[in-house]
C-alpha cells in the first residue's frame, strides 16, 4: 500500500487499464499492448470533506478518462517517457502538490518472460516566483 508522506492528504487511483502502443520495437507500436496505471495524487481534501461538492476535490473520472486517452494516442519509444507526460498531464490541475505515476507495461515482449514492467515516478508542481516584479 502506497503511504502519504507528508501532512497534507493523498487519493489513491489504482488499475487504469488501456491499450497503447508506446514500445521501442516497431512491432510494439504498431500492434500495441496492455498498460495500466496507478495514480497517487497530494491535494488538501478538507474543503471536499466538509461540503461534500465534487467542485471541491479532484475529479478523478476525467483524468481516469483523459489518461486512457493519451495512452491511446501517443506512440513514445519509452514507458519512462509515457509516465513523465501523464504526469504532468495531472498536475494540470492546479490544486495538486504533487503526483505518483506507477505505469505498468502488462506484457513485455521478452522471451521466456511472463511478469510485468514498471516505471514509477512522482512530480512536484513547480513553485510559482511570487512578486517577481519589484
Amino acid at each position: 500500500m502506497i503511504r502519504c508522506q507528508s501532512m497534507t492528504d493523498c487519493l489513491h487511483i489504482h488499475g487504469i487499464r488501456v491499450y497503447g502502443y508506446t514500445g521501442l520495437f516497431p512491432e510494439e507500436r504498431a500492434l500495441g499492448q496492455w498498460y495500466e496505471v496507478d495514480l497517487t495524487v497530494w491535494m488538501d481534501l478538507s474543503p471536499a470533506g466538509a461540503s461534500d461538492r465534487i467542485e471541491d476535490t479532484f475529479n478523478y473520472v476525467n483524468v481516469v478518462q483523459r489518461i486512457q486517452h493519451h495512452i491511446k494516442t501517443k506512440d513514445y519509444a519509452l514507458i519512462e517517457r509515457l509516465a513523465a507526460t501523464i504526469a504532468e498531464l495531472v498536475l494540470e490541475d492546479e490544486r495538486l502538490e504533487q503526483v505518483r505515476v506507477r505505469l505498468f507495461k502488462v506484457s513485455p515482449p521478452i522471451p521466456d518472460f511472463g511478469g510485468r514492467v514498471s516505471v514509477e515516478l512522482t512530480r512536484k508542481r513547480a513553485k510559482r516566483a511570487e512578486n517577481q516584479e519589484k
